[in-house]
């Protein structure tokens, strides 16, 4: 019988954060099938684990498509590890996944992940996309996932209105816009679209974190970070440069309901 629950990631109290699903299989289930079961429950991302003996197999998947990294639904999936006693508070979770083996420890109520580090190279932006997001960007750059684009003002990042239907058409994953802060409560400012993933704007994108922390320490000369990213949800992240080619991403998350898929 397979378990499944929904959890606020990146969250302290539900309905702020991102909402994602974990699914503890209980036996191998195909790729139709995890992605029928991701587009029932129609959020930015659900997580698939599987028991193995290091650790647990991980696999992601939005409504219309798998992905290779995803941190909110990772983070989702530890906190149920934890408060369900898949594994004890002291022991770290090990997830064998797409972009290779990812771990959390659980720090009181804090998450913190270890994540591949990915920096972006300076880029031209494909057409349309400066246009589709209505910005006037400072840098554009790209990963081997994303863009990312930087602006002069956090009101800039927070008022833009992105036309969907036109950012749907440019191939990449999903893009980031980022600024600077404003004021000392964090340091910088994101939001994540991905609408050819079926997810238009990702309230809090962890893997777009994997590349805002190597940009912004290049920029701001310090390895440390309180994020905010400034969806409609919005959400909280401490990031922080790990051990070479690592970024380690830490947050909080709450379960909002539990059940058994019948499917």
């Amino acid at each position: 019988m397979d378990l499944l629950y929904c959890v606020d990631a990146f969250a302290n109290r539900v309905g702020t954060g991102n909402p994602a699903g974990v699914c503890i299989l209980s036996e191998p289930r195909d790729q139709s099938w995890m992605q029928l079961v991701a587009r029932e429950l129609n959020l930015s991302e659900t997580a698939f684990l599987q028991t193995e003996k290091e650790g647990f197999s991980l696999r992601w998947f939005t409504p219309v498509t798998e992905v290779d990294l995803c941190g909110h639904a990772t983070l989702a999936c530890a906190h149920v590890l934890w408060e369900r006693e898949y594994l004890k508070p002291t022991e770290t979770a090990r997830f064998s996944t797409k972009s290779g083996t990812l771990t959390a420890v659980k720090k009181n109520e804090w998450i913190e992940m270890d994540f591949p580090s990915e920096p972006e190279q300076a880029a031209d932006a494909p057409a349309g996309l400066i246009e589709a997001l209505g910005v006037n960007p400072l840098y554009i750059g790209k990963n081997r996932f994303d863009y990312i684009i930087e602006v002069a003002t956090e009101e800039e990042v927070q008022n833009m209105k992105p036309d969907f239907s036109c950012l749907s058409a440019v191939p990449m994953r999903g893009v980031i816009v980022t600024s600077a802060a404003r004021n000392g409560d964090y340091d910088f400012v994101s939001r994540f679209f991905a609408p050819s993933a079926g997810v238009p704007e990702d309230p809090v994108t962890g893997s777009a974190h994997c590349c805002l922390c190597p940009f912004w320490e290049k920029k701001l000369h310090k390895t440390e970070f309180l994020a905010y990213q400034a969806s409609a949800r919005g959400g909280f992240l401490r990031v922080k440069t790990g051990d070479i080619g690592r970024v380690n991403i830490c947050g909080q998350a709450i379960t909002v309901w539990n059940g058994t898929l019948f499917l």
